[in-house]
């Protein structure tokens, strides 16, 4: 989602209140992930370290319940790197009430026998300078994977949507999280990574150079997974509720899955949305459709976006209301 700013606060917008937990429901099993981003710990992104409930917030663990007795089973987390190491991204000193909130709501979900995806939501910057300090990087994953190293339902995802890095090697950079992540004794956790130009699917073998760029990345664990997102609308951007066509999603991802195939690699789509509308309907089960019958490289699909602070969000997927809990989610039921 390519947000600049999320500057939105409890004082300007409508809470919705999450439905009450429901049995859970036998995954189908097509796909080993499949589930929603769970906004809200990354707004008010101006605000360091900002006001829990004024500035941000974490999700109620009421939608987590709700989801996971429909059959959703990972859910990401975007969070703010200076928020929760706000000094340097070398300092071990966390922000306590930040660190704890995480804490948390990364324990809860799992212990629902979901994942959680840790996400910093930084488009490849700390503190809105491009991160080229890959050292420094490496540093700050060490950190937090070791808060999490000994939950192996937890997944740590790199950096959200770099772009415009100038001269800031993405390949490297990701290859530094990798190795943060190890560094910290985390050995058993999947580690998402994501390319630039926003990591968007249907860029990933042309424009964005990302083919070549992160193909050659190493784990000793051999458990990465290279992480893309494909929204639907004419420019890509997931900022409009209009679909290009009822077949775009499987025509965007096509090229990055016979490059998946190609090198033996895994993928997910860590964001992906589309109106509440004909159109967008029949292209979101266009995609799933063709990304199950190619289950062998595509991990799953994650919507964008969920929690409580979107109010009438083009892509609300929030509990009970949200327009796209209620009528887009029923259909991806079976075809996840």
């Amino acid at each position: 989602m390519h947000f600049g700013n999320v500057l939105l606060t409890a004082s300007t917008v409508v809470l919705a209140v999450a439905a009450p937990s429901v049995e859970k429901k036998k995954r189908a099993n097509k796909f080993k992930w499949f589930g929603v981003n769970e906004s809200g710990a990354e707004f008010g992104n101006t605000a360091i370290p900002g006001q829990l409930n004024k500035d941000y917030i974490w999700p109620p663990s009421s939608t987590i319940d709700t989801l996971v007795g429909k059959g959703l089973n990972a859910f990401r987390i975007p969070i703010m790197m200076e928020r929760l190491i706000p000094t340097s991204m070398t300092s071990t000193s966390l922000n306590a009430t930040y660190q704890s909130g995480l804490t948390t709501y990364v324990n809860y979900i799992t212990s629902k026998g979901a994942y959680a995806i840790i996400d910093p939501h930084n488009f490849g910057r700390y503190y809105s300078n491009v991160i080229s300090d890959y050292a420094g990087f490496k540093a700050w994953w060490t950190t937090v994977a070791k808060l999490y190293k000994d939950n192996d339902k937890v997944i740590f995802d790199c950096n959200n949507e770099p772009h415009d890095m100038g001269s800031s090697d993405t390949g490297k950079l990701m290859q530094a999280c990798i190795d943060g992540v190890r560094a910290a004794g985390a050995t058993s956790q999947y580690i998402f990574v994501e390319g630039t130009s926003y990591s968007g699917a249907w860029t990933w073998t042309t424009s964005s150079g990302n083919d070549k760029m992160l193909v050659g990345l190493t784990d000793p664990q051999d458990k990465i997974i290279y992480e893309m997102h494909q929204y639907l609308d004419t420019d890509g951007s997931g900022t409009s509720a209009t679909c290009v066509s009822s077949t775009i999603g499987s025509e965007r991802v096509k090229a990055a899955t016979a490059w998946l195939k190609a090198n033996g690699k895994k993928g997910i789509l860590g964001e992906f949305a589309g109106g509440d509308n004909a159109v967008c309907k029949s292209a979101i089960t266009d995609l799933l459709k063709y990304m199950g019958s190619n289950n062998d490289v595509w991990m799953g699909a994650l919507w964008w976006g969920g929690g409580p602070w979107w109010g009438n969000y083009i892509y609300a997927m929030e509990p009970p209301s949200g327009s796209c809990y209620t009528s887009i989610l029923p259909l991806m039921l079976p075809l996840m």
